[in-house]
């Protein structure tokens, strides 16, 4: 059966760098499956790559018509940013195994809908002073820096993550990031086992 490799974590812990290897890597022959955002798009982001880039009418469209598998709405400093999961048939799972990315609540959304036994979480984690330290850097490499924002998902990540929530969801094992060589190692190590 197909599995769908999920990497998740708090943000600034490195996912979107391991996702990248992950997706590049040919020896995986991992099929990438891009979510939807209402967001704006961030510098140096392409439409179906990050995500695809939804008006907040075409997302109530997608629900209306039961597209949507899981939705999280955020209140950012902006508005609401809704991030949502599409049952657009970018997953076949007679064919293929898959990569995605994204929040611990998505993923039990994900595990809801695909089963236990298809969903695999790869869940990153790292040290919270270095992920702040990462989070300020990226902000300031963006055109018009939202540190504001920056500082609500730092502490939503706090409480969403929380290791109640984390056993909850039933993710044992955790790849510490603190050297991207040997997190993507294992992570690759435990991909081919599966």
């Amino acid at each position: 059966m197909s599995k769908i490799f999920f990497v998740l974590g708090k943000s600034c812990s490195g996912k979107d760098t391991i996702f990248q290897y992950l997706k590049e890597n040919k020896a995986l022959q991992l099929k990438t499956v891009v979510g939807y955002t209402t967001r704006p798009m961030r510098e140096g982001e392409k439409e179906g790559v990050e995500y695809h880039f939804v008006s907040p009418e075409k997302l109530q469209e997608m629900k209306e018509s039961g597209k949507v598998i899981e939705c999280r709405d955020y209140s950012t400093v902006h508005g609401i940013w809704s991030y949502f999961t599409a049952d657009d048939g970018q997953i076949d799972l007679g064919k293929e195994d898959y990569l995605y990315i994204g929040t611990l609540e998505s993923y039990n959304a994900m595990v809801k809908f695909y089963g236990r036994d298809v969903v695999v979480p790869l869940y990153i984690e790292v040290e919270n002073g270095e992920r702040l330290e990462r989070a300020v850097k990226r902000e300031r490499q963006q055109k018009e820096p939202k540190y504001a924002e920056l500082c609500r998902r730092f502490l939503a990540d706090e409480k969403d993550f929380s290791p109640e929530n984390i056993e909850k969801a039933g993710i044992i094992r955790r790849y510490k990031n603190d050297n991207l060589k040997q997190c993507i190692d294992e992570i690759v190590e435990t991909i081919m086992k599966v």
